[in-house]
């Protein structure tokens, strides 16, 4: 589903660019590596969420907040930094390249997962049963999934190195 999703918010995103006047056009290479980066993540998502129960067993209130917290701290930046990473394997991005993308976009999806995830994952491990929770994070993550293209695509606006 991750494959799916996340080329279809790519697309959606597109449009809006095209719209907007941001792009010309519709980019198939784009959708594409953004699909397989979210095939990708889901992978990883998956296993993390399996890798949680087992660390972190029981459905208590303060199990499923160590989880929140634990998922926040270490899942986050692994799937945030597994997306850029994949991108910048398709893109052929060097090594300088993907460093540099990390340290002026990352930052925006961490924020962005701050706000949107907490939650969402009290929900998530709280109610749901752990075959449901890959689902559940596809369906909220079709409006973090746009925003997350808006960030890889969207050039960084750096503020001029000179000062008056």
């Amino acid at each position: 589903m991750s494959l799916q999703l996340r080329q279809v918010t790519d697309v959606l995103e597109q449009n809006y660019e095209i719209l907007t006047q941001q792009i010309p056009c519709w980019n198939k290479q784009r959708s594409r590596d953004m699909a397989l980066s979210g095939t990708t993540v889901g992978i990883v998502c998956h296993y993390w969420y399996k890798f949680l129960d087992r660390s972190l067993p029981g459905y208590t209130i303060r199990i499923v907040l160590k989880k929140i917290v634990v998922d926040q701290f270490i899942g986050s930046p692994l799937c945030i930094s597994t997306f850029f990473g994949t991108i910048a394997l398709l893109e052929g991005s060097t090594r300088d390249e993907f460093i540099e993308e990390v340290k002026d976009k990352a930052w925006r999806l961490y924020v962005a997962e701050w706000m949107i995830w907490p939650p969402c994952q009290f929900l998530n491990f709280y109610v749901l049963s752990t075959k449901y929770r890959v689902l559940f994070d596809n369906l909220v993550s079709l409006g973090y999934d746009i925003y997350t293209s808006h960030v890889k695509h969207v050039p960084v606006h750096k503020e001029s190195s000179t000062h008056i």
